[in-house]
């Protein structure tokens, strides 16, 4: 009778922990009571482990669930970021504004200049990694993007309802600002979600032109002015202006390819045949002379 009694005891409380939506604890109470037993665990540690576990699990689908909506660039974490590349930047700064309560909780902005390729969306995909792992809602999206979904909504008539849906996000990055044309339609309403999270909610964004060239987003210099005056009003500012990465990256690949090195590998390995090595000083030769050329010519 006993047995059956807990059987009934075990089932209600499967339902009960259902209707509470608790399935971590579902899962594990049996081998968590069964160790309690075992080793004589007052009540309030057997209750305190199991809860423990739930909120564990429950942070880690939380923080999965808000990186499948934040759209990050894949691969792209403050720990792959080359902060030596970029002295400009402080990377106790940065790490620190990983941890987002501050500013994030004031509503202010980051806003980031430089050229292409010096590292602005990387930096700005990994502080939004790190933020998403400490419990905040990003959302990283191509500025031109964003910007048309809004003009649709806008044409629909439910703009003030899409701005509205992106206020659930703590960060909103816009990358690549200097991409939205310059159209009365297209820059008003980016203007709209600059004011509409002003002092509210925050965005980061990532450009290639400074203020002084914002004219070429916005065509009223109004409008220019109100949008960076909201922007710079609590803001953190990041010039970025060293050298394109991805050319450097490239420029180091041509140089490992070159043909001195090339050259020198087949010229010291000691098993190539005769005819294989004859080609190759066939071929620096003519390139030493299409060089002599072209500086003669020069």
């Amino acid at each position: 009778m006993k047995a059956v009694s807990h059987a009934v005891d075990e089932a209600r409380l499967g339902i009960m922990l259902n209707d509470l939506r608790l399935p971590t604890i579902k899962t594990l109470w049996p081998q968590f009571a069964e160790r309690a037993d075992r080793e004589g665990w007052p009540a309030a540690r057997f209750l305190a482990a199991i809860a423990e576990h739930e909120l564990a699990e429950r942070s880690q689908r939380r923080i999965t669930r808000h990186l499948a909506e934040a759209h990050l660039p894949p691969g792209k974490t403050l720990d792959s970021f080359a902060f030596e590349a970029v002295p400009m930047i402080s990377k106790a700064q940065v790490m620190a504004m990983a941890a987002g309560d501050s500013w994030l909780a004031k509503g202010a902005n980051v806003l980031m200049f430089g050229p292409p390729g010096g590292g602005k969306s990387h930096l700005a995909a990994a502080i939004g990694l790190a933020l998403i792992e400490n419990g905040w809602r990003v959302l990283f999206t191509r500025t031109t993007d964003l910007v048309q979904k809004l003009q649709l909504a806008r044409r629909e008539l439910q703009l003030e309802a899409a701005l509205a849906k992106l206020d659930k996000f703590d960060l909103l990055i816009l990358d690549d600002l200097a991409y939205v044309s310059k159209d009365q339609a297209e820059t008003s309403v980016l203007f709209e979600l600059i004011s509409a999270r002003y002092e509210h909610r925050s965005i980061m964004i990532t450009a290639n032109q400074p203020f002084g060239e914002w004219n070429r987003v916005f065509p009223d210099p109004a409008m220019t002015l109100a949008a960076v005056d909201r922007l710079v009003h609590h803001a953190t500012i990041f010039e970025m202006n060293v050298e394109s990465y991805r050319r450097r990256s490239a420029l180091e690949g041509k140089r490992q390819r070159g043909r001195p090195a090339a050259y020198a590998t087949i010229k010291n390995t000691p098993k190539v045949d005769a005819a294989r090595q004859s080609e190759c000083d066939d071929d620096v030769a003519s390139d030493n002379q299409r060089d002599n050329l072209s500086d003669a010519a020069t």
